[in-house]
């Protein structure tokens, strides 16, 4: 047990209904996350921080409109609602939130030019947010990821904890997707081919 940790992803207000990217239900994964907060022998929160105008903001685009793609240097980006911006309510976490026990904050999306899906590297996949080299160093070697959004920071912290050697399971009636044009069916898809376990 204390070679595990669970790494609760972006459950945060902009992500609940009444949020500006709210998660069908996202709000109703609380209880399940807080029994699992209360087991969990480590736990790690994500949050997203973006500065305002952050460039995955369709706002930051012009002519453009949430949900719709662009080109970024990186690759392809999903354009977003401004959404988790740093100091503001929505960035919080949900009220409801049982995290005091948590160990540590990882704070991702806060480079301006570049977004941030997974609790482990930027959407460039090469930039790491530093998790894995925290994990190691506490001596975990298994994950448990719960969480917002299932198809999106959930599924890509997921594949990145796999890839970086982590023995990772996702919880999913702890989780809620967005579902933007398949996406759910897909990253579930690519979760369990990489060796993710599926609760």
């Amino acid at each position: 047990m204390a070679h595990e940790a669970l790494i609760v992803i972006d459950m945060q207000n902009d992500f609940c209904p009444g949020g500006a990217l709210p998660v069908e239900g996202g709000d109703e994964i609380v209880p399940a996350i807080n029994r699992l907060i209360e087991l969990a022998p480590h736990v790690i929160l994500t949050q997203d921080w973006h500065p305002a105008g952050h460039s995955s903001f369709a706002s930051s685009h012009p002519g453009m409109a949430p949900f719709e793609t662009t080109t970024m240097p990186y690759g392809e980006q999903t354009l977003w609602p401004d959404h988790c911006i740093q100091g503001s309510t929505g960035a919080d976490f949900h009220p409801g939130l049982g995290w005091r026990t948590a160990e540590l904050v990882v704070r991702k999306g806060f480079r301006a030019e570049i977004d941030s899906y997974s609790a482990f590297f930027e959407n460039d996949h090469k930039t790491p947010t530093g998790l894995a080299g925290y994990l190691r160093e506490r001596g975990i070697t298994k994950v448990q990821l719960c969480g917002l959004a299932t198809d999106y920071c959930v599924a890509f912290s997921a594949l990145d904890a796999v890839a970086e050697g982590f023995s990772t399971s996702v919880v999913l009636d702890a989780c809620r997707g967005i579902d933007l044009n398949g996406s759910l069916a897909a990253m579930t898809a690519r979760m369990r081919n990489a060796g993710v376990n599926l609760i």
